[in-house]
Formats: C-alpha cells, structure tokens, sequence
C-alpha cells in the first residue's frame, strides 16, 4: 500500500522538523518552497510561487493532508498584501483535492489579555495592525471550514526558540553576542513571565493535528508548550552549555521608538511590545488532553539549541 502524501508549505523554521517527524511516521512527504532549501532526505522538493493558485493545486494533487507553515517577511504591509491570498489558494487547493488543511497561527488575534492565560476559549480582540490580519485570516479559514469548503483545523504558538530559529528573539542577535561573550540587549523587558514554544515541540503538534480524528477539525488548539519563564531565565538555561556566564539586558523603552526610526524591525515589533509587558502565558492543558505528544525535555532542547547555534553562528 502507497504511503499517504503530506505536503508542507513552508520549510523554514517549523516545516523542516515536521517533515521529518511525519518522514518516520511513514508517511511520503513533499515540501514546498519558492526558493531552493536543504530538506530532510526522503522529502521531495517542489519549488513555486504560493501567490500561484493554479501551482498551489498542482502542489497539492495526491495529498491527504496540507500544511501551511508560510510566513513572509515580518512586515504589516507584506502580511496584509500576501497572506490573505496565500490562505485563499491553500484552502481553494486542499479543499479541491480532498485534503485536510493544517494551519500554524500565531497569538496576535488576542490582543492583550492582562496576563490572563490563553486557551481555545480566549476572545479574539486585537490590539495590533497584524493583529487585525490574523484576526481576519481566522475568520476566513473557519468560515470556509463551516461552508465545506475545505476541512480545516488550526494550531496556535507563541515566540520560537531552538533550533532553525534565526529570526527569533533568539536567533540571530541573541546568539551572536551570546557566544561572543558580549552584552545581550533585548527590545523586550526580559523579566516578564512569557510563552516560547520549542520549534520541534510545534512541529509535534501541527503532525497531532494533521492525523487527529475528524472531531478535532473546525477547532484551534494551542499547540503544547513548556511552562512560561521569563526570557531572562530562559536565557541562562543556556550558560552551562557555553562556558561563560550570560549577560542579558532589555533596550529602555524610552529608546526603542527613536531606534524604530532607522531599524525596521523594531518598527513592526513596537506594536506588539504589550506582550512583554505583562505576562504572556498559553494554557495548553487541552491539547495535552486530547493528544499524545511527549515534548522534548528541557534539558535536550537546551543542549540541541545551543548545538544548533555554535554550528550555525561559528560556521
């Protein structure tokens, strides 16, 4: 019998991990991406452009499950003029050929929530522009869901960490002085009690997910977490692991908002700096009830993130 097919779009920081978890599942997987990329061995490569539907359809032919792990640029603007239509021919495509449509979302839609613990039953109530369009990216895949289009579920992370985390807080500008030895400035407040999810441990979601039972779909869950830390104590996991101690400071707030006049990034970040000023907490318990999906214990995805940096940032 013919192994079934999942197709991941996306294969940057979470879709590499989840074609390898769904690789040892026994599953065929296809990755696609608009640009050439290293992928796990047994995957195949289909590269195009997802603003394409009829390549979204041609991408999709043969899948049992479609995931949609796709970011642009961090950018308002882009998110505003992309992901709508990303969304719309993913589930246009999934929906044609009979697939079920996985989406990896974020926590923006909510807004803050004045350190109360998200879960499924949060409000959506954005207090951000790319709140709003995830907000309005929400509403669009469950309308579709609810009208047959296509059967649709969607699993929710907060900020990444681990390793393939370049563009996380702890990617690049985290590591880079980090391994140097150098003063580590946050554009957060580093001791408010936040979220991060561990890049496989999403990974082990989304594939939950793309094999749960028929109950799950139409639903979001949030993807499992370890328990909330501040990023202050999330960053001395790792001094052990690299033989000096870490010394990590936030930006003043007083200097971001001149600093966003000349780095883009912290520009798009101002927006979402209340989920740094208050705790930031995902309330997982339903998944966990639901699915069987052990997470990667602290002490391995410590030595495997700094593994990973030392090799990405000495190489």
């Amino acid at each position: 019998m013919n192994p079934d097919l999942h197709v991941i779009f996306g294969a940057g920081q979470v879709g590499f991990f989840l074609a390898q978890i769904l690789l040892q599942a026994g599953h065929r997987v296809r990755i696609v991406k608009r640009s050439p990329a290293t992928v796990p061995a047994e995957a195949e490569l289909m590269l195009g452009d997802v603003a394409d539907a009829a390549f979204c359809y041609q991408a999709c032919m043969g899948a049992e499950v479609v995931y949609h792990c796709i970011n642009p640029e961090y950018s308002a603007k882009i998110w505003h003029e992309l992901l709508p239509i990303y969304l719309e021919n993913l589930i246009d495509a999934a929906g044609s050929v009979g697939a079920r449509l996985v989406v990896l979302d974020n926590l923006y839609l909510y807004g803050a929530t004045h350190g109360k613990p998200m879960n499924e039953n949060t409000p959506i109530n954005p207090t951000s522009k790319k709140g709003e369009i995830r907000a309005q990216l929400a509403e669009s895949l469950f309308k579709a869901h609810q009208q047959g289009q296509v059967r649709a579920i969607c699993g929710r992370a907060a900020d990444f960490y681990g390793p393939r985390g370049n563009l996380t807080f702890f990617g690049d500008f985290f590591w880079k002085p980090a391994l140097a030895g150098k003063t580590i400035m946050m554009p957060l407040n580093v001791d408010v009690v936040h979220t991060y999810h561990y890049i496989p441990d999403v990974a082990q979601g989304l594939a939950a997910l793309g094999g749960a039972g028929d109950h799950a779909t139409g639903q979001t869950w949030m993807l499992p977490c370890q328990p909330a830390v501040t990023t202050r104590a999330l960053a001395k996991r790792f001094a052990p692991y690299l033989n000096h101690a870490l010394n990590i400071k936030s930006v003043p707030g007083w200097l971001l908002k001149p600093l966003a006049l000349v780095i883009p990034m912290l520009h798009e970040l101002n927006e979402m700096t209340y989920q740094w000023n208050e705790p930031f907490i995902v309330d997982d318990s339903r998944f966990r009830a639901e699915f069987d999906v052990k997470l990667v214990s602290e002490e391995q995805a410590t030595q495997d993130t700094v593994t990973w940096a030392k090799q990405n940032y000495f190489a």
